[in-house]
């Protein structure tokens, strides 16, 4: 299993590591230590994870309050987005539905 990030997951990292890491020094660097163990997860893991919205797969993260968002192609997980949980549910269906 092979995964891959698009350029959005990718800004969704920085978005997250930005917000942790103005609240305490070192912080943003834990979030995305914690996010990519949990990606890398996805290597043994992919495809078992519920599908809340029939498009992607949702695994939740460890240690922080983020979903990371899946389809899968064969041997292939492409991370659509990474996303707070804490937002309102339309809002994260919304950006959902830009990244297809």
């Amino acid at each position: 299993m092979k995964t891959f990030l698009t350029r959005s997951a990718e800004q969704d990292l920085l978005d997250g590591y930005g917000l942790y890491e103005q609240q305490a020094p070192g912080v943003g660097t834990y979030f995305l230590d914690s996010l990519f163990a949990d990606i890398d997860s996805l290597v043994l893991y992919a495809g078992i994870h519920p599908k809340p919205n029939c498009r992607f797969h949702r695994t939740l993260g460890k240690r922080f309050p983020f979903a990371v968002y899946y389809p899968m192609d064969g041997e292939l997980v492409t991370v659509m987005a990474i996303l707070d949980c804490r937002q309102n549910p339309r809002q994260i269906r919304n950006r959902l539905s830009e990244r297809q």
